[in-house]
């Protein structure tokens, strides 16, 4: 029976996770979990990209000795950071993506190629931390000088277990380079930036081989594999393990929420930018046509102030009459001092602690409303069921809400997506299972799913 390993790494942890389908169902098994996290060097935020390679050695060496055989690896982590090369060094720091080392980069690109251009040509929204940006800082800042590479994460932590330079194409469209038509990193693009051309290669699908494990590292792990590419940026991978139809919506929801349906083209034309929109590829050349939207932030934040645990904040949320609303996706929501303040100075009432916990609940399930038939006026559909997947399909009471207030059946699950997502492109790249649309039948077997009716 083929094992497959799935490293799947946020920006505050990382775990390993094997699986392999086993009577018609995948079976997974956590093998390792680390901490992980940006820290503060010389007035930067950074990567400490030594003790992340060491944390991705260490979950591969606890793979082998828990399971005795892996035949395949692939990694995804968070988009758009990356780690320079000159030749076989290291370029340090790595910057991450919270570091406010762009501000002056963006008026300076934007002079140079507008927005409106950058958007026509990507379809990817803005956002301050987009590589693009990044890397007209690097550029201002000397730091492209002698570059022969650059590699977005997840690509650098393959490239070090076998040694194999490659751009791996849904975390490549997170850089807010890659061209949408020819789903190419776009050379006249770069060339006006004055980014050496020679750092934007061809890039590989999910599912592609980037090589055995070095000799060096199956020594030091207890093992040889193969290391494939998943669709490495992770949204990407927990939307391929989204149970959706084609043209179905799903919300990956955490802290933070993308509400988006697969589509074969991108949509780049001005109300999409108008709207927020972003084009992220998908496997098989695909595009996720998505929003950012508010997820579960603020009721996390709220429940932290209020000291409140999630089973008692629901409850009280459940118990309460109030028809409060404010706009989630408000300014005034990104980082507040007083989640609480911010949402009675919103609702211009001074609302009880319960009173403040409801709000935000239905808050929450409009903001997803609202949102949905923006999309689907977009797409010229009206939708009938939402998909929800990832951390907040476990919030039974929002997805009541959410159901209600959209009227459309809200599905629930799988939690672990985007490991799931991981390894169903290891299952593809090996012949397990036929497509795209096979293994997320797969997933509706093996994965508990919940349905929350309008």
């Amino acid at each position: 029976m083929k094992q497959y390993l799935a490293i799947d790494i946020g920006a505050s942890s990382g775990r390993h996770i094997v699986g392999r389908a086993e009577g018609g169902k995948i079976v997974t098994q956590e093998v390792y979990r680390f901490p992980n996290g940006a820290r503060q060097e010389n007035g930067h935020l950074v990567w400490d990209t030594a003790a992340l390679l060491s944390s991705v050695k260490a979950g591969i060496a606890a793979a082998f000795a828990a399971c005795g055989k892996i035949d395949s690896i692939a990694i995804d982590t968070w988009g758009v950071d990356y780690v320079l090369m000159r030749g076989e060094e290291e370029i340090l720091p790595c910057y991450a993506y919270r570091d406010g080392r762009t501000e002056q980069a963006i008026a300076a690109v934007h002079e140079i190629v507008p927005f409106a251009k950058l958007y026509e040509r990507t379809g990817i929204q803005f956002q301050p931390f987009n590589t693009v940006y990044q890397l007209y800082a690097d550029k201002c800042a000397g730091r492209l000088e002698g570059v022969t590479d650059f590699l977005m994460i997840p690509a650098w932590l393959t490239y070090k277990l076998t040694g194999v330079k490659a751009h791996e194409y849904t975390n490549a469209t997170t850089t807010g380079l890659v061209n949408a038509e020819t789903r190419a990193f776009d050379k006249e693009l770069c060339a006006a930036l004055g980014l050496p051309e020679h750092l934007f290669g061809e890039t590989v699908q999910p599912g592609a081989a980037a090589g055995r494990l070095l000799p060096e590292v199956a020594a030091k792990v207890g093992g040889e594999a193969e290391v494939v590419f998943c669709a490495s940026h992770d949204t990407a991978s927990a939307v391929l393990a989204a149970p959706v139809e084609e043209g179905e919506p799903y919300i990956s929801s955490g802290t933070w929420s993308l509400l988006g349906i697969e589509q074969s083209a991108a949509h780049t034309d001005a109300e999409s930018r108008a709207n927020n929109f972003s084009n992220e590829g998908a496997p098989g050349g695909r595009f996720r046509y998505q929003k950012n939207i508010m997820g579960l932030w603020m009721l996390q934040s709220a429940r932290k102030e209020l000291g409140m645990g999630f089973a008692e904040a629901e409850e009280a949320a459940r118990a309460c009459s109030s028809k409060a609303l404010v706009d989630c996706n408000d300014e005034i929501f990104l980082a507040p001092a007083s989640m609480c303040a911010a949402v009675r100075e919103k609702a211009g009432a001074e609302l009880s602690k319960a009173e403040v916990l409801a709000c935000i609940y239905r808050s929450l399930a409009d903001c997803y409303r609202r949102a949905l038939a923006e999309m689907g006026g977009k797409a010229g559909a009206r939708f009938s069921a939402l998909h929800i997947i990832g951390g907040g399909s476990k919030d039974g009471f929002l997805n009541e809400l959410t159901a209600r207030a959209a009227g459309v059946s809200v599905i629930a699950g799988p939690t672990e997506a985007t490991a799931i997502g991981n390894l169903l492109a290891q299952f593809l790249a090996d012949g397990e299972i036929g497509g795209i649309y096979e293994g997320r039948e797969l997933v509706k077997r093996s994965f508990p799913l919940q349905t929350f009716e309008a």
